[in-house]
């Protein structure tokens, strides 16, 4: 049987095995600049940081297909607002906007219509598109396995209408999820290849099917001089728990996680079970165009990443959100303050 221009797709489960029974562990790296000064010194950083746990990844049969690994770090206009131009797109310089990072398909006709979903999701929430850029990359650095799943890779901009930072962000974490919504209902398997990485006015997500050394050969987007942040944080993965996909590479939106949650079953399904009653003012009539909250076919960070989103755009802070995400141990065997294990408690029983 010949693999050749045939797209790679995880195997489904068969007699005995179970893709749900698998685990992983990856290597997790940040670099941050306290005072908030941005540089492009924090990006080779993280490159550095990222290609020395190279030996945290696995590579494919090929030796040169990686699991997966990516750069998450702060948007900044200095690079993205000439990128933007030489694109045919102005980006305002009075108020925030919004920069994506787009998985699409390779067939023209299907890219194409989940572009229009996108566009058509982000005037439902009052929002619109200023234009798309295609991103650079060298794809002759990847190899044969990571080729043949490799997707079209686009940056869409979208005006902020003037809305504040935490503001522009809810909504378009509410345009991402329905604009995906839209396409997998209109176009079922063929929207498959439609990802957004990160839709966002603060950070922005390069990432893919890549060993350590290979991100930044790839997008020579993060070697330009004008891109610059104060953070960094990058992955390297070990794609036990999910077969190796672009779209599960790592960072996610908000995290990057070595995995291996042991309760994944149990938590995914309580999250289910709490969908039929979700409802919160950030999300009004819309919060239908959220559910499912956690996609099929999501690794164990994806699901964390997904979950703790929701709590973040529900208003929560992120401190928050993780405290409620990862409870430190609490009961009369362990000592922490009374304010602490009584948050702890009201907690569990939402």
């Amino acid at each position: 049987m010949t693999l050749k221009n045939q797209p790679y797709r995880p195997p489904l489960d068969y007699g005995l095995y179970e893709a749900r029974r698998e685990h992983d562990a990856c290597g997790v790296g940040a670099v941050v600049n306290i005072s908030g000064q941005r540089s492009h010194q924090i990006l080779e950083y993280g490159r550095e940081v990222i290609e020395n746990l190279h030996h945290r990844g696995a590579a494919g049969g090929d030796d040169v297909t990686g699991d997966g690994a990516g750069i998450l770090f702060q948007l900044d206009g200095n690079f993205f607002r000439p990128a933007a131009e030489s694109a045919g797109a102005s980006l305002p310089k009075d108020h925030p906007y919004g920069v994506g990072m787009i998985f699409l398909p390779r067939d023209k006709a299907l890219r194409e219509a989940c572009g229009r979903h996108l566009a058509e999701a982000a005037r439902q929430y009052g929002l619109s598109l200023l234009g798309w850029r295609d991103v650079p990359s060298d794809p002759s650095c990847l190899g044969a396995l990571a080729l043949r799943a490799e997707p079209c890779i686009r940056q869409v901009f979208i005006d902020g209408g003037g809305l504040e930072e935490e503001i522009l962000d809810r909504k378009l974490y509410m345009v991402r999820h329905r604009a995906v919504k839209c396409a997998q209902q209109a176009l079922g398997e063929s929207a498959e290849d439609f990802y957004i990485c990160s839709l966002s006015c603060r950070t922005v997500l390069y990432k893919g099917m890549f060993m350590a050394h290979q991100l930044f050969r790839y997008y020579p987007d993060l070697c330009d001089e004008r891109m610059i942040s104060a953070l960094a944080v990058v992955h390297q993965r070990y794609s036990t728990n999910t077969f190796p996909n672009w779209r599960l590479a790592q960072p996610f939106r908000l995290i990057a996680h070595n995995g291996e949650i042991n309760t994944l079953s149990g938590n995914a399904l309580r999250m289910r079970a709490r969908e039929n009653r979700l409802a919160h003012e950030n999300f009004g009539e819309n919060v239908a165009d959220l559910i499912p909250i956690l996609q099929p076919g999501m690794s164990d960070s994806a699901c964390f990443d997904a979950a703790l989103e929701l709590l973040l755009r529900g208003g929560r802070s992120l401190p928050h959100a993780l405290m409620m995400m990862i409870p430190e141990a609490f009961g009369s065997a362990y000592h922490i303050s009374t304010d602490k294990r009584a948050f702890y408690e009201y907690h569990s029983a939402i």
